[in-house]
């Protein structure tokens, strides 16, 4: 079993309508990496860049933030790199000092919570991929680096939240806010859990170093917020440029169906 710390997680009930926002980013076609094929019991995903296009509504809810106390506004290309790690941590970028980076995280929520959440739209085939890896028994989770209340919320809203046995993320205290933490907050409940038969699937180079602090193999996907470089120099054990590679990998036995 892996070791992780015990903390109580927070397991969505899907009922919500599935959603669809427009302009959202799609998956190219590509073949996996090539490799032996090893057999996959757990299965944990990020959430923003992996199984959501969330870009739009983040970006716009960064953007009031900024306004809202002040300070200029920032481009959309230059707030994209915040999608990923806590906003606590990608705010710095902006030399901005502490107090100021909670104002603008406090004034973000204000309007994510009940805008910005719902502007995102899942990644083509990404819905059918989660609905057959709990079809076929695979114990699945979300690892993601939003706030928990949040992940459980857009998961709903996609439907998707019924197909998962654990949704960790972070806090809002930031007590729980880096990927390694919540990765093991989401495995201590993931009974049976091994690093052999684990596998992280994420966008960003955090999911890759928050994976292998728990000797958990990732794999890198290319049609979020990363790029390959930034995959392959985390380590990744495999990177992947389409959900149909992705499900080719973890559920071989469809013959990549």
């Amino acid at each position: 079993m892996i070791s992780a710390g015990v903390s109580r997680s927070v397991v969505g009930r899907g009922r919500a309508r599935v959603g669809r926002a427009s302009g959202a980013r799609r998956a190219c076609l590509s073949t996996v990496s090539p490799g032996p094929v090893v057999p996959i019991t757990h299965l944990l995903f990020d959430l923003d860049g992996t199984i959501a296009n969330s870009q739009p509504g983040i970006v716009r809810c960064l953007q009031h933030g900024f306004a809202a106390v002040g300070l200029p506004v920032p481009e959309e290309d230059e707030l994209i790199p915040l999608i990923g790690p806590p906003l606590s941590v990608g705010l710095r970028r902006f030399d901005l000092d502490e107090a100021t980076i909670e104002e603008v995280i406090v004034r973000y929520r204000e309007r994510y919570r009940p805008i910005g959440i719902f502007e995102a739209d899942l990644y083509d085939g990404m819905a059918e991929l989660i609905a057959a890896g709990s079809a076929a028994g695979v114990m699945q989770a979300v690892a993601t680096s939003k706030p928990e209340p949040f992940a459980v919320q857009l998961l709903d809203h996609f439907d998707l939240a019924r197909h998962f046995a654990v949704v960790a993320g972070a806090t809002f205290d930031d007590s729980r806010a880096h990927k390694a933490q919540i990765i093991a907050h989401a495995l201590a409940q993931m009974p049976g859990a091994t690093a052999e038969h684990t596998v992280m699937v994420g966008d960003r180079e955090y999911d890759v170093l928050g994976a292998a602090v728990h000797g958990v193999r990732a794999v890198g996907v290319t049609w979020g917020f990363g790029t390959r470089h930034e995959l392959d120099a985390a380590g990744a054990w495999r990177i992947v440029d389409s959900v149909a590679g992705l499900r080719a990998l973890v559920h071989p036995a469809e013959g990549g169906a």
